[in-house]
This record gives structure tokens, C-alpha cells and sequence, in this order.
């Protein structure tokens, strides 16, 4: 599959993954459709796209967490462009809470944003996508195969991201449609700066070592690449596969595993 003059739709795409993503497909030709909350912000990224790549971009102010804004994103692609190729459900956040700690609103929230989000975003896409015999992406997690500590809302509103578009690839097998979700393992981005405390607050430090991540931009070159060989799954780490691995035949094991694992955390939840 060319990308070259392809309609692209990312959310999330005024930094991280979607940022990149959004850079990634302009190098290969697409024109782009981009949503965030961050208007100027996305309005200079699709700038700086436009000249560096000879490609057409519209930035839309875009919360996915409200219906209404994924129907106002979707109808600026088709008055724009008058079609759609490919969605890329890529905006989320994320927590870092213990269950027993959180406000049940912070829950929602991801939620709102990383489940519904997708969710409104297709919804209103799909019949276009059906039209060019497109593509849907989900930007998942391996937290959507295995529940982590101190992620409940995370690792909930991924595993239903994973089931939705699970059940849409069946829906629309016989339409030509290309259903793929995306599960990178930790990637050096700005998700755990912004991921919510438990009281709602942004966290502000990452609870990580960001420098053993893959970068964003590595993981915008292989959902891209994936996009165009209309690949199923892409589980981008040889962590995040053994995980899917251990979790299908030694769940117990993997549970003593992880919470090892996340006991190793700069000022840990689990002790």
C-alpha cells in the first residue's frame, strides 16, 4: 500500500507518538488530518510538515473525549480532503494510582479519552474508510494484554480498545477494511509526565528510566510500516511479546513477574 496522497487522520498528534506519526506519514507522502486540544501547537507541527514535504495538513482542535469534536474532526477531513484513508486512534493518557488510593474520576477520565475516543473517532470515520477500503488503528499498550499496578483505568481502557477493534475487524472482514492495533511497549514520551496522580493532577515526573525506552519516533516508523503492509497486530518489544506469551500459558508466573518488576519504580507503589 502507497502512502503517497493518502488521507491520514491522527488524535493526538501534538506531541509523542503522534507527533512523530504525523512526521512519519508526511515523509512517505500522505497528507494529514491532525486533532489534539493543542491548537497552535498543531497548527505550527502541520506547518513545518506542509513545507518540509510538499504535502497538504489542517490542524483541528480536537478533545476525543467529546463526540462532538471527533464528528467536527471528521467532517473538516471530508471537506478538506473528501475522503479518509486511514484513522490512527492514537490519543490517550495515562495514571499512576493505586485502586485503593484513586478518585473514581481519574478512571473515567481514561475512559473518556482512550476508550470513547476511539470509539466516537471510528464511529464517524468508518463509513468514508468503507468507501477507500482504508485503514483503522489503534495505538494500544501491552497494558492492554496484561494488567499493571497502579494502571487499573490504564490497562482497562486498553484492554477494551483491543476488543472493540477485535470485533470491528470481524464486522468488516468481507468490506476490505484494514483493522490494526499497535501495541508498543514503554516509550520515551511525554504520557508519564501528563498521567494523572491520584487525585486528577498531572504527575509531572516519569516514574521511569526513560532513556531505555524506545524512542516515539521508532515506534511512529513501525506502526507506519505496519499501516502499509496492512499488518494485524504489531507487538513491537521482545518484552511485550513474552508478556502476551506468559500471559496466554503462565499467567500466575507473569503476576509475581510484573509486580517484581514494577517494586523497581523511582518512589514505588508497590513495595
Amino acid at each position: 500500500m502507497s502512502l503517497k496522497n493518502k488521507v491520514v487522520m491522527i488524535t493526538g498528534a501534538s506531541s509523542g507518538i503522534g507527533k512523530a506519526m504525523a512526521e512519519e506519514f508526511a515523509r512517505r507522502g500522505a497528507n494529514l488530518v491532525l486533532g489534539a486540544r493543542q491548537y497552535v501547537t498543531l497548527c505550527e507541527i502541520g506547518q513545518g510538515l506542509e513545507k518540509q514535504y510538499n504535502i497538504k495538513a489542517v490542524a483541528v482542535r480536537c478533545d476525543v473525549a467529546h463526540e462532538d469534536d471527533c464528528k467536527a474532526l471528521v467532517k473538516q477531513a471530508i471537506t478538506t480532503f473528501g475522503h479518509i484513508d486511514i484513522l490512527v486512534n492514537n490519543a490517550g493518557i495515562s495514571m499512576r494510582a493505586l485502586l485503593k488510593d484513586v478518585d473514581l474520576d481519574v478512571l473515567k477520565t481514561l475512559m473518556d479519552v482512550n476508550f470513547w475516543g476511539t470509539v466516537y473517532c471510528t464511529k464517524h470515520a468508518l463509513p468514508y474508510i468503507i468507501n477507500t477500503k482504508g485503514s483503522i488503528v489503534g495505538v494500544s499498550s501491552i497494558a492492554g494484554y496484561k494488567g499493571l499496578p497502579g494502571r487499573t483505568g490504564y490497562s482497562a481502557s486498553k484492554f477494551a480498545m483491543n476488543g472493540f477493534l477485535d470485533a470491528l475487524r470481524v464486522e468488516t472482514l468481507k468490506t476490505g477494511v484494514h483493522v490494526m492495533t499497535a501495541c508498543p511497549g514503554f516509550t520515551a514520551s511525554n504520557i508519564r509526565n501528563t498521567a494523572l496522580a491520584k487525585d486528577g493532577s498531572q504527575q509531572g515526573e516519569s516514574s521511569m528510566d526513560e532513556g531505555k525506552m524506545m524512542t516515539a519516533e521508532e515506534v511512529a516508523k513501525l506502526i507506519v510500516n505496519g499501516v502499509e503492509s496492512r499488518k494485524r497486530t504489531i507487538i513491537m518489544t521482545l518484552q511485550g511479546k513474552l508478556t502476551v506469551f506468559l500471559s496466554k500459558f503462565l499467567p500466575a508466573f507473569l503476576d509475581k513477574m510484573v509486580y517484581n518488576v514494577f517494586t523497581k519504580e523511582k518512589d514505588p507503589l508497590l513495595k
